[in-house]
């Protein structure tokens, strides 16, 4: 024994570096915006909404229409719907390869989740878009289950709200993704003739094809805080036309400014604010609405 190991306390002399416990990954979030150091589990119940400050993290599908809907009386919607490979379509990897990876790591079948349900008590179909499924992509599935989500608002004779997180038109089905964009919409226009209201949420980031169909048709539409909404991306226009932007161009308040949208409403306000525009939409009651 060294002279060292005799002045030591035992405790500390005779602790096994294998019992040490070590700090589980994952646990905390960084917040981009403020830099604030927050735990994992605090974020989720706050909507991934920084309580710092008010930061909207991303937040996946599900968990979205898990906070959204009431809890019960809840359906899934083009579920058995599933992406194929007709095109044969491969870049650096094989697009099946790529479906396979983003089933891995979201546990989806593809980009879009649609749910019947009901907020406050008010019937509805909601889809949201998955971002984390290659890019929030609109592919043919993407297209089928937003266009069957809406006939289902029309035989139930409910409003349809859509939420979209998403880069634009998949680019591994080419035309057949482009082909989407008029789909969705001429379902839309059926929801239009029968009546029925459609709210468009646009969250961070709501790009390509999908900003130019269906985002901006809502009869109402609504937008998350600093979301980025455009076509092309921001450096993308700059390259191309040679120009500095405004500062927070292509951003929600940028875009409010210029008339474009309607209201923007923090994430953890959306139920009520959708309840109650739904209500005066439909000339039903909201005093139901808390």
């Amino acid at each position: 024994m060294s002279w060292l190991e005799k002045l030591l306390p035992s405790k500390i002399q005779h602790t096994d570096p294998a019992d040490r416990r070590s700090v589980p990954e994952g646990l905390w979030v960084k917040c981009p915006s403020c830099e604030t150091v927050l735990y994992k589990n605090d974020l989720e119940e706050n909507q991934n909404v920084c309580p710092k400050c008010n930061h909207h993290h991303r937040i996946g599908a599900r968990a979205r229409l898990d906070a959204f809907l009431d809890a019960e009386g809840r359906y899934e919607i083009g579920q058995e719907v599933l992406p194929m490979d007709p095109l044969k379509f491969k870049d650096s990897r094989k697009y099946p390869e790529r479906l396979k990876e983003a089933l891995e790591n979201t546990g989806e079948t593809d980009a879009l989740v649609v749910m019947g349900g009901s907020v406050h008590s008010i019937n509805l179909v909601a889809a949201c878009f998955e971002f984390d499924f290659m890019g929030g992509s609109m592919g043919s599935v993407v297209g089928e289950r937003f266009v069957r989500g809406v006939h289902t608002a029309i035989e139930q004779k409910v409003p349809f709200v859509c939420f979209t997180a998403t880069g634009g038109a998949r680019m591994q089905e080419g035309l057949l993704s482009l082909m989407q964009m008029a789909k969705t919409n001429a379902s839309l226009t059926r929801l239009a003739q029968k009546g029925l209201p459609y709210i468009s949420v646009l969250t961070d980031p709501t790009m390509g094809g999908v900003s130019a169909g269906f985002a901006f048709m809502g009869d109402v539409v609504i937008a998350e805080p600093k979301a980025l909404i455009g076509f092309a991306g921001p450096r993308v226009i700059e390259s191309t036309v040679r120009v500095t932007l405004p500062e927070g161009f292509q951003r929600a308040e940028f875009l409010m400014e210029k008339g474009a949208l309607d209201i923007i409403c923090d994430r953890r306000d959306l139920r009520k604010t959708i309840a109650h525009t739904l209500a005066m939409l439909t000339r039903q009651s909201a005093d139901s609405v808390s």
